[in-house]
């Protein structure tokens, strides 16, 4: 019997966890890559509840824990670099220490799941689909390095800026939300010192304007973090790292804390990457034989402090549904669809409220101890309920 022919296009979370999920039901999959290899960088990200339990099925779920930020807690200091808060219990990304959640840098979470995923899947590094047609029997892809090849099913797992989504859905407009926050994150040497530590400062002004720095890596390096608002969206080529770096420097000019070196940093940094803090909503997450996952889909921000585990469950789920059908797509889609839709909705509405109340005033600079301790807290209203609101089933 031939094997269902899948096509991921992109490699970082998502797509590599369904490439092992698919392989794991008895799929032919190849997965297609911007990048001339995994992508190295990225932000700290966390796997939580029913994520938690993928990666258990994965057996991957003690690697993920060796490999962890291992952090103790974080600071928040003023202009001159003096502490002004700090907390043991709680960090600014990763929430609450006291929990079985795991928060572990992006990359060596891909690398692992990549690891996992196993040599039977085809990766086409440094290449990307420049053409789908598609119909009711296949979709034929043309790539940009000119390969042509035809394949049962196509699955979008490229991120934010999808071109997937693009190709097949239209133009990103029509789905797109910003959130009005924009960040970047590189790796920068330890040079504060830091042991499993991460230290904040919010510079003068109107809205969140600042950085962060926290060791990584049993504190040989550490991940910079820079930040600023803008009410207006902010016109920007993805693509463009050069031009995202004098946006950076332009946006946060001013001598404050160690703000200035780390956009000294920046400028050559090979690990950089800057976007905005974004939602995807759409109605329908497929379109015949091409369907999206994780942040091409559904993209909850960086505010929701679950896009990771949307993508790890979505992966497990979307694999399911197919195996459970037989390779039928149409009633695969539906179900995962359906089944994921609540939980997608939930994490998302919880970004915009978090997102709310820091208009509101509660991630305020940190002058003092209780706007400090509103920083941290703020963002974890009714988290745990969100978090806790899908149970993962069997297939």
């Amino acid at each position: 019997m031939t094997k269902n022919k899948v096509l991921i296009s992109g490699a970082s979370i998502a797509g590599p966890a369904l490439a092992y999920w698919l392989s794991r039901h008895g799929f032919s999959v190849t997965v297609v890559e911007r990048c001339p290899g995994i992508r190295p960088g990225g932000q700290a990200i966390d796997v939580r509840g029913p994520a938690l339990e993928v990666a258990e099925r994965m057996g991957v779920l003690e690697k993920l824990r060796a490999a962890s930020t291992e952090m103790g807690g974080m600071s928040v200091v003023d202009a001159d670099g003096t502490e002004v808060y700090r907390n043991v219990e709680h960090t600014v990304t990763g929430g609450d220490l006291d929990s079985p959640d795991v928060e572990i840098l992006r990359d060596d979470l891909t690398a692992i799941i990549t690891e996992a995923a196993g040599e039977e899947i085809e990766y086409l590094f440094d290449d990307s689909i420049a053409e789908l047609d598609q119909d009711d029997d296949e979709v034929r892809v043309v790539f940009d390095s000119g390969l042509r090849r035809s394949f049962d099913l196509v699955v979008g797992a490229d991120g934010l800026h999808s071109n997937t989504r693009r190709l097949v859905f239209g133009p990103a407009g029509q789905f797109i939300s910003h959130l009005g926050t924009y960040m970047a994150v590189y790796t920068v040497p330890n040079f504060l010192d830091l042991k499993n530590w991460q230290v904040m400062h919010q510079m003068p002004g109107e809205g969140m304007r600042g950085g962060m720095v926290m060791s990584a890596r049993h504190n040989t390096e550490a991940r910079a973090y820079l930040m600023f608002d803008s009410e207006e969206p902010v016109d920007y080529d993805y693509r463009d790292i050069e031009g995202q770096k004098a946006l950076l420097a332009e946006k946060l000019a001013g001598d404050s804390w160690v703000i200035p070196q780390l956009l000294e940093y920046a400028r050559t940094a090979s690990d950089f990457h800057f976007d905005s803090a974004a939602q995807i909503r759409m109605d329908s997450w497929s379109r015949g034989r091409v369907v999206l996952l994780g942040d091409a889909g559904y993209c909850g921000s960086p505010m929701s402090g679950q896009g990771t585990s949307m993508a790890l469950v979505g992966a497990y789920v979307l694999a399911g549904e197919l195996a459970a059908a037989g390779g039928d797509h149409r009633a695969a889609f539906a179900a995962y669809e359906k089944e994921l839709r609540g939980y997608v909705q939930a994490n998302q509405d919880m970004a915009i409220a978090n997102m709310e109340m820091r208009r509101a005033g509660t991630m305020q600079a940190a002058e003092e101890s209780e706007s400090a301790e509103a920083l941290v807290e703020s963002g974890m209203a009714d988290f745990a309920q969100v978090v806790g609101s899908y149970t993962i089933k069997d297939y």
